[in-house]
């Protein structure tokens, strides 16, 4: 059994997760297609640039992240049509997206959290000392958001299935009660957000682009993190703040109901009754440790590979 994982090189979360299966597991892995049996599209966007002959000669996996049906012109839908006829198998990420690939089609469709890695995200125990050294005030009561909140096109307009107007919504009426509050942001595209809480007069902090280390250190120093998204195919975000120990609450989306406690989930109209459970996620999230992570994968690899 050889796999191949298709390649995307866009300095997303899935690139991670490419390295990180090759580091762990050359001898059942290759980065020479024509030396494989299986190909793992983990990059469902970019098949076509896979040769035809290739998907039609091997198995294909192919991964998903989210699916939205009610969204007009969706190109993701469209992609998936196209590509169906030549995929064998289908992997998510998530039971929601699971549920939502089943209305379109019956082929096995396997569902398994991306493995997490512990050497980048723990937890930090002095929150001081870690206060001082990125500058922040010791008393701020610090509330964080570090996935991209607007479309790429203008920069501008909000990126919806995020969910950054419920995100801004819920930190308004907390600081209405609470002045002590500021926001912490990191990553592209936050302009939707930085801009609405600059017209507030919200405090925040924005981290552009850091490093992996930088970023552990931003989830540690909160208080609290929020998943405000509509429609996620993780978001990983919130296995990160599981192993890190940081108190999140989410919306129902994604994998949030697989690792946060029940009453870590909120809607719109409950968000404050939503209590962050850190023992719970954390629990949960251990056991998507490398390399317990990944045996369930190198599980369902097996399986295709002897069918």
């Amino acid at each position: 059994m050889k796999i191949y994982l298709s390649k995307i090189n866009e300095s997303w979360i899935v690139d991670r997760v490419r390295r990180e299966w090759y580091l762990n597991n050359k001898s059942i892995s290759t980065k020479f297609l024509n030396q494989a049996n299986i190909v793992w599209i983990i990059s469902p966007w970019l098949w076509k640039k896979i040769p035809k002959k290739h998907l039609e000669s091997k198995k294909v996996l192919c991964s998903i992240y989210h699916l939205d049906f009610n969204q007009k012109n969706n190109n993701d839908l469209e992609n998936l049509i196209q590509m169906e006829p030549f995929v064998d198998e289908f992997h998510v990420i998530s039971n929601r997206t699971k549920d939502a690939l089943q209305q379109f089609t019956d082929k096995k469709i396997t569902s398994i959290p991306f493995w997490v890695n512990q050497d980048l995200w723990f937890s930090i125990v002095n929150k001081k000392r870690l206060k001082e050294e990125l500058k922040i005030d010791s008393d701020k009561y610090l509330i964080g958001s570090f996935q991209r909140d607007t479309e790429g096109h203008d920069l501008k307009s909000p990126k919806l299935i995020k969910g950054p107007d419920i995100f801004f919504d819920i930190v308004k009426e907390k600081f209405s009660k609470n002045q002590n509050i500021e926001v912490i942001l990191a990553g592209k595209r936050r302009q939707y957000l930085i801009n609405r809480l600059t017209n507030d007069n919200i405090p925040f902090k924005y981290f552009e682009m850091v490093d992996l280390k930088k970023l552990n250190k931003l989830y540690n120093v909160l208080d609290l993190y929020i998943v405000s998204s509509r429609i996620e195919g993780g978001p990983q975000a919130i296995v990160e703040c599981g192993l890190t120990k940081t108190p999140i609450i989410s919306t129902d989306v994604g994998i949030a109901s697989e690792i946060l406690h029940k009453k870590s989930i909120f809607n719109v109209d409950n968000y404050n009754n939503a209590e962050p459970n850190v023992e719970h996620a954390y629990k949960n999230s251990e056991l998507l440790t490398i390399p317990n992570g990944m045996k369930r994968y190198i599980k369902m690899f097996k399986a295709i590979n002897e069918n």
